[in-house]
């Protein structure tokens, strides 16, 4: 894949955005629709179950925590009946609190109509509720961030030295570069008050995560099939890589918002 990257300025997945803005919210006593707003601003609509959110909070919950499962792959989602896990998998995300058990997935779609010849739509996001199991708090306050961030160097280190034996463009070094430049810049969507190593793990694998999702959706067309498909399997492998890197990096933020361990 060569040329400049054109792709959307890196942004974050609604649900990590959510449950940062959330426990901070929580922390300092601030009011959760407001924060449901800071979390998701480029969002039309915003709706479903998220008073659960205050039924949480006024139960004791003190951190919503995120997942980003896949299909084939829960890695990280709280023990929940097949078809919460089916939908966060789908989704591709989810927020859950640890205590009471409990998980909310985004629902995405766009509304609107034709106008004047064009398209006036709109972006909405429902989360809808599901039961799910506790889970053990100390499962959280154990995840260290610089652990999390060698770890994703040196996956990127190895993929990128495996993408080059297999052959073609790496990941195109104007795109790489595009995309970390651009990342810069990007919607990340942070509260404020983050611990400073944890922010920038997840900063880095947004921009990890952006690059592989733009080298899958636009491979090299002069590979052969065999080829193709090593390409695409590292590819996705470093994918979920950020992916888990991003949802451990963003729960352990929430451990130090929610007061349970220093930053």
């Amino acid at each position: 894949m060569t040329g400049a990257y054109h792709g959307p300025v890196p942004t974050l997945p609604a649900s990590v955005r959510l449950a940062l803005w959330t426990t901070a919210a929580w922390a300092a006593g601030g009011d959760t629709a407001a924060a449901v707003r800071a979390a998701l601003p480029d969002v039309d609509h915003v709706g479903g179950d998220l008073e659960r959110l205050d039924l949480w909070r006024d139960l004791g919950e003190q951190a919503l925590l995120v997942a980003l499962p896949a299909p084939g792959d829960l890695a990280g989602m709280p023990g929940a009946s097949p078809a919460a896990q089916g939908a966060a998998a789908l989704a591709g995300e989810c927020v859950y609190v640890p205590a009471l058990g409990g998980l909310l997935v985004p629902e995405v779609s766009e509304f609107g109509a034709s106008v004047r010849g064009g398209l006036d739509v709109g972006t909405r996001v429902d989360w809808r509720a599901h039961d799910a199991d506790p889970v053990l708090r100390h499962r959280i306050e154990a995840l260290e961030t610089s652990q999390l961030e060698r770890h994703l160097r040196e996956e990127l280190v190895g993929a990128t030295e495996e993408l080059e034996a297999v052959g073609g463009q790496p990941f195109g070094a104007d795109v790489a570069r595009g995309v970390a430049e651009a990342a810069l810049g990007g919607r990340w969507g942070l509260p404020p008050g983050l611990p400073g190593r944890a922010q920038r793990v997840i900063v880095l694998s947004g921009t990890v995560g952006t690059i592989a999702d733009h080298a899958l959706a636009a491979p090299d067309g002069a590979l052969g099939a065999a080829t193709a498909t090593s390409r695409q399997a590292v590819l996705r492998r470093l994918q979920r890589t950020a992916d888990r890197a991003l949802a451990d990096a963003a729960n352990a933020a929430c451990a130090v918002l929610a007061g349970w361990r220093p930053a």
